[in-house]
């Protein structure tokens, strides 16, 4: 089934997971505009998952609220249910990650809450 512009859908995008409206479409990819956020990004480098001696540990912010971003028309499915506050569902986010982490006992689990900590900082205050 063929997505069209202004459908609400859920798009993965690096390796978070949002809620958006589709605002173009391209030959591959939909343009997607974010309403909520389902699952905040990993921390660190996506080419090495889950190290810590990397040439640069990314701290990674959640998409904003109605930032835009190209996503590949694969990684879009529709979307039916209520949409959730932006805020809301990024404070879910970022804490079901940090429960995520916290069960991990390694150096990347460690320093990717404390790049977490850090943004809850700049998010919420």
């Amino acid at each position: 089934m063929e997505l069209k512009v202004s459908n609400i859908v859920t798009a993965f995008n690096k390796t978070g997971k949002y809620i958006g409206e589709i605002t173009n479409i391209g030959e591959h990819t939909y343009l997607v505009k974010i309403l909520a956020v389902i699952k905040h990004p990993m921390q660190g480098d996506l080419h090495n998952p889950k190290q810590v001696d990397v040439d640069l540990f990314h701290v990674r912010r959640a998409l904003a609220f109605r930032e835009q971003t190209n996503v590949p028309k694969n990684m879009v499915k529709l979307y039916e249910e209520e949409i959730p506050d932006y805020k809301g569902s990024l404070k879910q986010a970022v804490s079901l990650l940090k429960e995520e982490l916290s069960k991990e006992d390694n150096a990347w689990a460690i320093k990717s809450l404390e790049a977490i900590r850090e943004l809850e900082a700049d998010y919420f205050s």
